[in-house]
């Protein structure tokens, strides 16, 4: 039944929708961390950067700005971001643009929890001499990430199917590899519900864990 699979690396391609959804997590979460510390910045100016880069690139396609990256960044502005081969460098403007695009997602989801921790916690911490970047550090945000653990669990698992966006500037992930298949091979069903399938490993288990760790990590009120 599932003989049209063979010649096809299905598991090479998954593998790399993993490296995707993995590096642009964690510069997701890098990212919007800093745009949520800047979103509730007492300085103006890192506020309404903050509130400008959020409310813009929420409203821009994910497709848009990962074509962008593979048509804009690199031939007009000649940012190749450390290399000359098409393919790494093709997969290193997909990791930027879902960076780009997911931290927006992450700082907003950071600020709702960073709003969850009474003002008096910030208030005493300002107190005992600490300053912004310390209640913040210190305080604030190891709480807020506890209350948002839900989430953003919802954050990566959508990054995670919209790494197929990436299909569109030739990265051989799961989505480029599928529709190889399906122009190649009669069974478009099957290949589909296989595909379907490979997602569903890969984000179920992530959405029980981090659903668990919400649970478990709930801060007290």
């Amino acid at each position: 039944m599932f003989d049209f699979l063979e010649g096809y690396d299905v598991l090479g391609a998954f593998w790399m929708t993993v490296k995707l959804t993995a590096l642009s997590a964690v510069g997701s979460l890098i990212w919007g961390t800093l745009l949520a510390a800047m979103r509730v910045s007492p300085v103006p100016l890192m506020r309404g950067f903050g509130t400008a880069y959020v409310n813009i690139v929420r409203n821009i396609p994910l497709t848009v700005i990962i074509l962008f990256n593979s048509l804009g960044l690199a031939p007009i502005f000649g940012v190749t971001l450390g290399s000359d081969d098409f393919k790494i460098q093709g997969f290193r403007l997909a990791v930027l643009g879902f960076v780009v695009y997911t931290s927006a997602f992450v700082c907003e989801a950071l600020r709702s929890g960073i709003n969850t921790v009474p003002l008096g916690q910030a208030e005493a911490a300002r107190a005992i001499g600490l300053n912004f970047t310390q209640t913040l550090r210190l305080i604030v945000l190891p709480q807020a990430f506890r209350s948002v653990i839900g989430p953003l669990a919802n954050v990566l698992i959508a990054l995670t199917k919209n790494t197929t966006v990436a299909a569109a500037i030739g990265v051989a992930e799961a989505a480029a590899l599928m529709k190889t298949m399906i122009e190649n091979e009669a069974q478009t069903l099957l290949i589909g519900a296989v595909f379907a399938f490979g997602f569903v490993v890969l984000t179920l288990p992530t959405g029980l864990l981090l659903g668990w760790l919400s649970k478990r990590l709930a801060v007290k009120r």
